[in-house]
């Protein structure tokens, strides 16, 4: 069974930090394009960010730019998620997700998540004003 387990989420301040994890198991995606979305409630899952198999690009959602930094370790089969300077916009379940599109493609990395065919399922980050 393939799984993507997230892990690192809670309660912290307004410009306070946290770093989510998302390991998988059951198979690797070493090769592959993974990603993190956020879905606060009421509202539709927003892209926050993508890196390639390699982890030699990475793309950002606009309102995250600046603050969060997604990377990934292939050794561990894990994904990273750091955030920083949280505000009360980014409460929300975090979901990472694997894209299997695609192997080893050097600058490919979708900000869709139809492109995404394994997910996690969330983490809740929750930031107090």
């Amino acid at each position: 069974q393939v799984l993507l387990a997230e892990s690192g989420g809670g309660l912290v301040q307004a410009g306070g930090s946290l770093r989510l994890s998302c390991a998988a198991s059951g198979r690797s995606f070493s090769g592959n394009a993974m990603g993190w979305f956020r879905q606060a409630s009421g509202k539709e899952r927003e892209f926050v960010a993508a890196i390639t198999w390699n982890g030699g690009w990475t793309y950002y959602g606009d309102s995250v730019k600046g603050r969060f930094t997604i990377s990934r370790d292939n050794a561990k089969n894990t994904v990273y998620l750091q955030m920083t300077s949280l505000k009360s916009d980014d409460t929300a379940v975090y979901y990472c997700a694997a894209d299997t599109s695609t192997y080893a493609s050097r600058t490919y990395a979708s900000r869709l998540p139809t492109m995404y065919d394994y997910w996690g399922q969330g983490t809740q980050v929750t930031v107090s004003s």
